[in-house]
C-alpha cells in the first residue's frame, strides 16, 4: 500500500500563538546545493483566515503549482520578503552562513515586524530580529515554513532564467545552477563565470587547472 507523505499543518504557529506570539514568519532558503548564482531565503507571515490551499514544501510541487501559489502567498498573507546572499557573500562567508544571513535579511524585510519565526534546518542564524525556534524539515511540516519555501524557490528559479539569458550554455534556465552533468560539461567547456562559487569543489578544481 502506497504511503502519501503528510501535509504540512498550523499546528506549530498555533502553539507559539498560545504562548503570545502575534505574528508568526516561517522562514526558509533554497540554492545552498548549486554551483552558481545567490542563496535565496524567505519570511512569510500567514493570515491564519487565508491560508492558501495546496501549500507544501516547494521540492513536492511541479513549476506550474509553484507559482500560482506564490502569487496567492504574496496577496494573501500578512506579510512576506524575499532576500538573498550573493555569490561574493557565499565565498566569503561559506555556504551555511551565507543562507543564515539570506535568513536574517527575509525577517527583516518583512512589513510586519515577526515576533516568533520558525526556522527551516535544525540551528539558528545568530542575531535574528526575534525569538525563534529551528524545525528540522519544516517546509514538510509547517505551513508558514512551506509558504517561504514556495517564495524562495520560484524567486531564485527566476534569477537563474534571468542570468541563462546572458550566460547561455550551462542550462541555468533548467537545471537553476546546480551540478547537472549539462552544467557540469558546460563548466569545463566553456569555464567560470562570474555568477560561479569559487569555493565550491567542481568550480574550484576547474580554476585550478586552468591555473
Amino acid at each position: 500500500m502506497k504511503i502519501h507523505p503528510a501535509l504540512p499543518d498550523f499546528t506549530f504557529e498555533q502553539a507559539a500563538m498560545a504562548r503570545g506570539a502575534r505574528a508568526v514568519a516561517g522562514v526558509d532558503e533554497v540554492g545552498r546545493g548549486p554551483l552558481a548564482g545567490p542563496v535565496t531565503a524567505a519570511a512569510v507571515v500567514l493570515d491564519p483566515a487565508h491560508i492558501p490551499a495546496g501549500l507544501n514544501d516547494s521540492k513536492r510541487l511541479p513549476p506550474a503549482a509553484r507559482t500560482a501559489l506564490a502569487e496567492t502567498i504574496w496577496q494573501h498573507a500578512r506579510a512576506a520578503a524575499v532576500a538573498h546572499a550573493s555569490v561574493a557573500e557565499i565565498d566569503a562567508l561559506n555556504i551555511l552562513q551565507a543562507s543564515h544571513l539570506a535568513m536574517r535579511r527575509a525577517l527583516a524585510a518583512l512589513n510586519l515586524p515577526p515576533d516568533h519565526a520558525i526556522i527551516d534546518g535544525n540551528r539558528l542564524p545568530r542575531d535574528l530580529c526575534c525569538p525563534a525556534e529551528p524545525l528540522i524539515k519544516g517546509d514538510a511540516r509547517c505551513l508558514s515554513v512551506a509558504a517561504a519555501s514556495i517564495l524562495a524557490k520560484v524567486a531564485r528559479d527566476r534569477i537563474m532564467a534571468d542570468l541563462a539569458l546572458d550566460w547561455p550554455g550551462y542550462g541555468w534556465e533548467t537545471n537553476a545552477g546546480y551540478p547537472a552533468p549539462a552544467h557540469l560539461e558546460a563548466l569545463r567547456r566553456l569555464g567560470v563565470t562570474p555568477h560561479h562559487r569559487r569555493t565550491f569543489a567542481p568550480v574550484r578544481n576547474i580554476l585550478c587547472e586552468e591555473n
